[in-house]
C-alpha cells in the first residue's frame, strides 16, 4: 500500500535528499535524473547507483535494476528482505520486477509515476514504450511510501532541465 509522503521520517528524508543529489549527477553526465540507495536494516548504505541510460546506451540501466543485482551477490535473502530500497522516482514496472523477485524490502520515493507521466505530459513528451504502473501492480503487498512533497518538486524540475536538454543540448542541463 501505497503511503503520502506525511509518514516518511528524517531518516527516509535524508535518505531520499541523497537519491535527488544522485539524479542530478546523472543529469549533469546527460542521463534522466533518477538515482537508489540501497539500506540494509541498521541503517547502513550499502550501495548507490544513479542512472546510466543514455551514458552506456542501455534502456536497462536504470539505478534500481543495478541496486537489485548488487543485493543479489552481496546479501542474503534474509538481508534482502530486511533492506530499504530509496529512490528519486518510483519504480517502473522492470524495476518492479526485478525487486520483487529478488525479495527486496520496502521502497520508498521521492516522487511517483503518475507525477513523472503528468510531468511529461505537460511537456508533450511521447509516452516511452512500457506503461507506467504503481509499483503495487507489480508486487502486490510489497511495503512502499511516498511520494515526498517537497523532494516531488525538486524533482519535477530535474525532468523538465533533462526535456529541455534533449531538446536543445546539455547546455539546457546547467
Amino acid at each position: 500500500m501505497t503511503h503520502t509522503g506525511t509518514d516518511l521520517s528524517e531518516t527516509d528524508l535524508r535518505h531520499l535528499e541523497r537519491c535527488v543529489q544522485l539524479a542530478e549527477e546523472a543529469l549533469r553526465e546527460g542521463d534522466e535524473p533518477f538515482g537508489s540507495l540501497l539500506v540494509s536494516a541498521d541503517g547502513a548504505v550499502l550501495a548507490e547507483d544513479r542512472n546510466r541510460v543514455h551514458s552506456l546506451d542501455d534502456a536497462t540501466r536504470h539505478p534500481e535494476i543495478e541496486l537489485a543485482r548488487w543485493a543479489r551477490a552481496h546479501l542474503t535473502p534474509q538481508q534482502r528482505a530486511a533492506a530499504t530500497v530509496y529512490t528519486s522516482g518510483e519504480h517502473c514496472p522492470m524495476c518492479s520486477a526485478a525487486h520483487g523477485w529478488l525479495g527486496l524490502g520496502r521502497i520508498v520515493y521521492a516522487h511517483s509515476a503518475a507525477q513523472l507521466a503528468d510531468w511529461l505530459a505537460e511537456l508533450d513528451v511521447p509516452a516511452g514504450p512500457v506503461r507506467c504502473l504503481p509499483i503495487e501492480d507489480v508486487v502486490p503487498g510489497l511495503p512502499v511510501q511516498g511520494p515526498a512533497p517537497g523532494l516531488a518538486g525538486r524533482m519535477r524540475e530535474l525532468h523538465h532541465r533533462f526535456q529541455a536538454m534533449r531538446r536543445t543540448g546539455p547546455q539546457a542541463a546547467g
